[in-house]
This record gives C-alpha cells, sequence and structure tokens, in this order.
C-alpha cells in the first residue's frame, strides 16, 4: 500500500547513533523556518532556529533515547533519535520477505529509520534449507518465491546504511527432499523410526551432529561472504522435545540447540545470532547461551496480556541483560477491521514494552506480520502506520526507563492496600494489579532510584487476549495519584502516553498530610508516570 506523504516529516538518517557522532535528522516537507527541540526524558537539551533545509544537525549528544521535534508555523513533525556505544543493546526487530529483480529498498530503508529498527530478519531468502548460497544469482526458493541475490545483497547494504543489523534467515536443522539423503543418518526420529518432519517439506536431524554443525557453520560463513550479512536468525519448529536418532541414542533437544550456540558463535565470533525459542521452548536452557538476544515466538497456550508478561518477565532474568523480543504475530489484521486490531496491537505492545521487552511486528514498507510464513503480510492502513510510529518513537524516547537491563518490578511492594505506599485511582474505574478486563492494569517499576508506573487501560474490553479484536479503550477519567512522601520535600510527578503526551511532562503535586497527591490526565491506551523522590 502507498501511503501519503505527511507534510513534514522527520527521519533520523540512523536508527541510532554512537556517542561523538553527530546526529542528523533529515526533514521532508519543510519549506519555511521552524524551530527544532530535543528532550531527554522531558527535559529540554536543545533548541534551534532553523532555515528550511532537508537536514539538520543536531551535533553530538550524550548516550541516551530522546525526542525531537520541528515546529514550522502551524506545522509539527516528531521522531526520536538513539545514542548508545551498544546497538545491539536492544533489538527492535523487524522484516524483509520480498528479494524480485530491480527492488527498490528506499522503502524497507525508510521503515529502519522510521521506526528505529536495529535488526531486520532477512526471512526465506536463501536457496534451500540446507544449501543457502547454492542457487547461483537468481533462483526460486524452496516454496517457488523468486529471489534476485543482487536484490538481497541491495536490501542488506541499505538496511546496513539506515544503522541496522541485517540477519539472514536460517533454520538450524531443517534439510529439504534434495539434501536429505546427505543428511539421514542424522535424522530425528519417531518411536516407529519415521523422520521428524515439517509436513513432508522439511525433515529435522540433530543440530549438534558434527557433520552437520560443520556444514551449517562453513553455510553461514559463505553467506557472509557472498552476501554480507551482519548475522544470522536462527529458526526451529519448537520441536521434538525429546527424540531419538537412527542409531537410537537419545537426544534431549534442548541441550542439543546449546551445543548447536556454542559451535556457531565458536565458528562466527562476531555475527549477531538471534535463536527462536518457540513457544518459550527451550528459553530456560538457551537464553545464557552465547547469542545476541533472547526471542520467543509465542502461540497458545501464551494467548493473553498476562501470559506475554509472564514470558518476559522469566525471559529477562533468564536472559541476564540480553534484550527480550517476542514475535507475537497479530492475526487480527487479517480478521478484523484496523481499528480493532491498532487497540488489540496498541494493548500487545504496552504489555511488552511495559515489561522490558520489544515486538517483532512492522518491517518491509509499511506491513506487519500476521502469519508465520511472513511472505503473507499485511499493507497497513494510514492510521495503522501512524499509530506505530508514534509508539516506536515513545519507546525510544523513554528507553533508559523501559528497557534498561536494571529495571526492576515492584507492584508488589508498592502497590495495594496493605503496602499504604502508592494509590492510582480513576473514580469507579477498578484498579488491578494484574491485566483483567473492566480494570485499569497498573504496575510499578523501579529504575535508577525512580518509581515508574504503568497504567494499561483495560476499561471496555470483554477480554485480555492480545491478538483478538479490540473496542476503543473506554474514558476512565482524570486519574490520582497518592504516594506517601519521603522527608517534608513534595515528589516530582511526570506523565507521557505515547497517543496523548509523546514525552514527559509534569502534573501538579499538593501536599495531603504525609501523601503526596497528584492529579493525572486521563489514560488512552497506555500511561507511564514517573515519581522523582
Amino acid at each position: 500500500m502507498n501511503l501519503p506523504e505527511l507534510a513534514l516529516e522527520l527521519l533520523p538518517e540512523r536508527s541510532t547513533t554512537v556517542p561523538d557522532d553527530a546526529v542528523v535528522v533529515e526533514v521532508r516537507g519543510m519549506t519555511r523556518p521552524g524551530t527544532v527541540t530535543v528532550h531527554h526524558l522531558g527535559e529540554e537539551v536543545l533548541r534551534r532556529e532553523v532555515p528550511p533545509t532537508g537536514r539538520i544537525d543536531l551535533g553530538a549528544l550524550p548516550a541516551g533515547g530522546y525526542g525531537v521535534e520541528l515546529r514550522c508555523g502551524d506545522g509539527v513533525a516528531r521522531t526520536a533519535v538513539e545514542v548508545t556505544a551498544d546497538p545491539r543493546a536492544r533489538l527492535r526487530y523487524g522484516f524483509v520477505a520480498s528479494y524480485r529483480p530491480d527492488r527498490d529498498p528506499t522503502g524497507l530503508a525508510d521503515t529502519v529509520r522510521r521506526l528505529h529498527l536495529t535488526g531486520v530478519q532477512f526471512y526465506d531468502w536463501a536457496y534451500r534449507h540446507a544449501d543457502l548460497v547454492g542457487g547461483g544469482e537468481e533462483y526460486r526458493d524452496a516454496l517457488d518465491q523468486p529471489i534476485s541475490l543482487a536484490t538481497v545483497r541491495r536490501l542488506v547494504a541499505a538496511v546496513q546504511g539506515a544503522g541496522a543489523d541485517a540477519l539472514g534467515y536460517a533454520a538450524v536443522y531443517a534439510v529439504g527432499p534434495e539434501e536429505w539423503p546427505t543428511w539421514e543418518h542424522a535424522a530425528l526420529v519417531h518411536s516407529d523410526g519415521t523422520p521428524w518432519a515439517l509436513g513432508d517439506f522439511l525433515f529435522l536431524v540433530d543440530p549438534v551432529d558434527a557433520g552437520w554443525l560443520e556444514h551449517l557453520s562453513t553455510d553461514l560463513a559463505a553467506s557472509v561472504e557472498q552476501v554480507g550479512f551482519d548475522g544470522f536468525h536462527l529458526d526451529q519448529y519448537g520441536y521434538p522435545r525429546l527424540a531419538v536418532r537412527r542409531d537410537g541414542t537419545r537426544v534431549d533437544v534442548a541441550e542439543s540447540f546449546v551445543g548447536m550456540l556454542d559451535g556457531l558463535r565458536a565458528a562466527l565470533p562476531t555475527a549477531r545470532l538471534v535463536f527462536n525459542n518457540v513457544n518459550d521452548f527451550p528459553t530456560w536452557r538457551t537464553a545464557s547461551a552465547p547469542q545476541d538476544a533472547v526471542y520467543i515466538e509465542v502461540w497458545e497456550p501464551h494467548v493473553t496480556l498476562g501470559d506475554l508478561a509472564r514470558v518476559v518477565t522469566r525471559a529477562r532474568h533468564e536472559g541476564q541483560g540480553k534484550p527480550v523480543a517476542i514475535a507475537a504475530y497479530q492475526h487480527v489484521y487479517s480478521a478484523a477491521p484496523a481499528t480493532e486490531a491498532d487497540v488489540a496491537t496498541a494493548l500487545t505492545m504496552a504489555t511488552l514494552y511495559s515489561h522490558g521487552a520489544t515486538q517483532l511486528l512492522a518491517g518491509e514498507d509499511d506491513r506487519v506480520l500476521v502469519d508465520p510464513y511472513y511472505v503473507r503480510n499485511h499493507p497497513v492502513e494510514p492510521t495503522t502506520a501512524q499509530m506505530l510510529r508514534r509508539w516506536y518513537d515513545f519507546l525510544v524516547e523513554h528507553d533508559e526507563i523501559l528497557m534498561a537491563p536494571g529495571v526492576t518490578d515492584v507492584t508488589g511492594a508498592w502497590l495495594g492496600a496493605y503496602n499504604e505506599t502508592v494509590e492510582v485511582t480513576h473514580g469507579d474505574v477498578r484498579a488491578s494489579t494484574m491485566p483483567e478486563p473492566g480494570a485499569v492494569w497498573t504496575r510499578a517499576t523501579e529504575v535508577d532510584g525512580r518509581l515508574v508506573l504503568h497504567l494499561v487501560n483495560l476499561a471496555g474490553q470483554d477480554d485480555t487476549l492480545w491478538d483478538g479484536p479490540k473496542r476503543p479503550p473506554a474514558a476512565v477519567g482524570s486519574g490520582v495519584l497518592r504516594v506517601r512522601r519521603v522527608g517534608a520535600t513534595l515528589p516530582r510527578v511526570r506523565v507521557a502516553d505515547p497517543d496523548r503526551s509523546a514525552r514527559l511532562v509534569d502534573v501538579a503535586v499538593r501536599a495531603d498530610g504525609d501523601v503526596a497527591v497528584a492529579e493525572l490526565p486521563e489514560p488512552h491506551v497506555w500511561q507511564v508516570v514517573v515519581v522523582d523522590w
């Protein structure tokens, strides 16, 4: 779908910038002088008058996430920028799945920049699952899609030029019919001796078989050399958990995956490796393995917002500081109007972002994932594209209070009548520390000495399914925050909301005995409240 051009648009030249390098923002549609401002966690750090231009150099900025706003008369445009010494510390993940000859890479590069992606999965780019680069310069993949290797290289270069890593898709234990005779001896088999398979399309081998692992390592290294990938998305299918080989050897597949990751890291020491823990299997073993993220593709029984929260919480613990990304495909876009699907996606993002994880959802040229076969992606409506931009900007601008490894959930210690420390109310609407239909889901985290509250509006919803159509968020009215004071001073309270207040803004705080009281604006889907003591 071709989306209408915004009258005024800001795009970072790169999705991330390293410290000491100038932060540069491209301006589209600027026809008169304007004022650019830069904020860091709500504090203005730069303001400058700029002439009509196509490029604004903001100079070097310290590490952190920033909101950038340009005002030209009645026109306003926003974006966010990230400055970090370690771009791989965050995985804002996107995808590409079309490699037709002569494809223009500009749309994909714009998506990387617009949504601040740090990694792009090149889905089904290879010739065959067990022969990645054996098809020559033009071929049809295993599912008969046309592939031009020259196009893949152009897209790789475009992604890298926009500031992200290009990660080639590779299945870690899948062999097609043509290659199967070579690897049949390493098969994982059922009790009747038939091989584990994905339909009749792919057959599974023990991923830590010495011969297979050497072949896979060599194939991946050749892909780096011939295509230019920065690393690989390492896929599996979620089964089997336990199996036997042809010779009767019992295989704990979780342990085989760990051995496979050890071997690939040794063979590709600088590559960015992202392994797919399908439906959380086996996150408990692979999260600490030598890879660069904890990535989980969720399916039943992980169907509610609460399920997502629990998956992320454990993944962050097991990952010991690695970024966490969740593949939560929003099939709802294929079955419901965009207005209802957008609310479902917003609630999904609110859950993931507030728990310190990101979502693999957006990619290509304004498309989202609705199916595990990424070729069947979904073109977005303009309203969806605008919503995604707001939310990804919000994520980057508030990265330090959302994604930092040191964020600690303190909900049970701070909220609730027993604790008598923090209370948030919205009139007659119920507050709950659990994601419940009809309630404002209220959580507390602690980061860098701040208390950060997350208010997710589930009022008006009949369920908490993350992939089901949702009504517009119900009006819950303004909120009242009551927090026990520390000493004689009043805390500073600030509020942000990806749909209503893009950056943190102060709200009035008054004393009521030993309690500080703040009036909070009405939340839309998700409101973040920061309390500085």
